[in-house]
């Protein structure tokens, strides 16, 4: 993605190390042990007899689910495979084992129970949330095409001046701003770029150079919690808070950013200090020179006008009554039709991360369709657990699994789960602010998860410019990942409790 734009090697260069660090040939025997793994938990729990799982009324299709439910979980920890295939293989086996357009012995409802949609399953890759993913990416993809990407980066950094530490402050609020609205791994790649010829300014023996190093992963991981758009999580998150069929909560792109955008705001103050505190500069001031010029032509100008509309449109949505998805879709008409974008530009849209993000829809699909949310809910008592325990323990498991594995996986993972014990938990989660708190609050752990190279794009793209040893990249990272966590859950239990969500 982005293929136009010179910081592009370093994107490319990521990937190849991540490819690099899990297809080593000499990864195989481990590799082999993993997939030995996954098919034993996954066939044993297929075949199992029903009554061991404790859940009343379980039907063989809702067994099948909870299999396949289990080898995605397996296989997106394990990384056998890129995330993106796991979603694929999950959505096919639900159309194989599942659904009414399956393999003919094995899904006959007589036998098997109720059977799954084969159209409810397909139509999880055109789900909204799909559409607002390809909206953020087409404005991405344009304004990197014409410039404008550069261009306001340049204007936006001006007004820091010189001063060392307030360059860093600039790069911190200007990479967490462009976050809210393109990937994090292109915004990081930018503004490495942008700060390859302040590096060589810097004295090597001073601690100036880590600082701003580290600055960009820890904005571009902060960032991306200001929209709905910023990260999979947040996207993932808004789909179960919205959904017509469950919480249907209507929560709005403006309403999004009244809570989101302060909290990022106020976490990138705070990592500013933290990072001047533990990497202090000794030179006091930097020159900046950003290269890149926005073209001065017809569909530059056409991309400034619709990237602005289209912000507006999502910020004002309550007033306008066009929701967030529907308003995705504007700039990809116009782009289109005015040839901003081409065939060529479509290849460039990210659609590992769709086909990620639509295998877990897949997967909450089958959990709700089938009937097995609703037997589980029948069968565990959902009821009796803690509130707090929940949120603490959703979280927790977010942050953990968000720093060895994709955010995007865990969100999936976990937001079908939490979505179905928070809706059996009723009334109980009123003192924590409801049902918007816990997947919130899942989301920012999400976000939070920043103590590794391998934890994000942009830690790996920060670590590869050789600047930062990962025992720094840990301490900053657990540091203000902590906080984020601490002020994020606090707020959206302040705004639940005060009924803003």
């Amino acid at each position: 993605m982005f293929n136009n734009y010179k910081g592009f090697h370093l994107v490319e260069a990521y990937h190849a190390m991540r490819h690099t660090r899990k297809y080593h040939p000499s990864n195989t025997v481990q590799r082999s042990l993993k997939i030995a793994l996954v098919a034993f938990v996954t066939l044993l729990l297929w075949n199992m007899p029903s009554e061991w799982f404790g859940i009343q009324n379980l039907t063989v299709v809702q067994q099948r689910i909870i299999a396949i439910f289990a080898f995605a979980t397996l296989m997106w920890i394990l990384e056998i495979v890129s995330s993106w295939a796991t979603s694929v293989a999950v959505i096919v086996l639900m159309l194989l084992f599942c659904t009414d357009s399956g393999i003919l012995p094995m899904v006959n409802p007589d036998e098997v129970g109720a059977l799954l949609s084969y159209k409810g399953v397909m139509a999880t890759f055109a789900d909204p949330v799909i559409m607002l993913f390809i909206g953020g990416f087409v404005l991405a993809i344009a304004a990197t095409k014409t410039g404008l990407d550069a261009q306001l980066a340049k204007v936006l950094l001006k007004p820091f001046g010189q001063k060392s530490e307030n360059v860093l402050l600039g790069f911190l609020l200007i990479t967490g701003l462009f976050s809210m609205f393109v990937s994090n791994t292109a915004t990081a790649a930018m503004m490495l770029t942008f700060l390859t010829p302040v590096f060589r300014q810097l004295p090597p023996e001073g601690k100036g150079r880590v600082a701003l190093a580290l600055s960009i992963p820890v904005a571009a991981n902060l960032g991306g919690m200001g929209t709905p758009i910023g990260t999979p999580p947040n996207t993932i998150a808004l789909k179960y808070l919205n959904d017509p069929e469950g919480l249907n909560l209507g929560l709005g792109f403006g309403q999004w950013m009244m809570f989101m955008f302060p909290l990022v705001l106020v976490l990138l103050l705070i990592g500013w200090r933290i990072l001047l505190k533990m990497f202090p500069f000794t030179q006091k001031t930097i020159e900046l020179h950003i290269d890149g010029e926005m073209k001065h032509d017809f569909h530059s100008w056409v991309v400034i006008v619709t990237f602005f509309l289209t912000v507006a449109l999502w910020l004002l949505d309550r007033l306008t009554g066009i929701n967030s998805y529907t308003v995705a879709m504007i700039p990809f008409m116009v782009f289109a039709l005015t040839g901003v974008i081409n065939k060529r530009d479509l290849e460039q849209i990210n659609w590992s991360v769709i086909w990620m993000v639509a295998g877990g829809f897949a997967l909450g699909y089958g959990l709700n369709a089938s009937g097995l949310a609703a037997n589980a809910v029948e069968s565990i008592p959902f009821g009796d657990f803690s509130p707090l325990l929940i949120l603490l323990l959703g979280g927790a498991i977010c942050y953990l699994l968000s720093n060895f594995i994709s955010n995007s996986a865990t969100a999936a993972l976990l937001m079908p789960i939490l979505a179905i014990v928070c809706g059996a938990m009723g009334d109980k989660l009123a003192p924590i602010g409801g049902t918007p708190t816990v997947l919130i609050g899942v989301a920012i752990a999400a976000s939070s998860a920043m103590v590794l190279p391998i934890s994000t794009p942009p830690n790996a793209l920060a670590y590869a410019t050789n600047l930062v040893q990962q025992k720094d990249m840990s301490r900053v990272g657990l540091i203000v990942g902590v906080i984020s966590m601490v002020l994020g859950f606090g707020l959206v239990y302040l705004m639940g409790t005060l009924h803003v969500i």
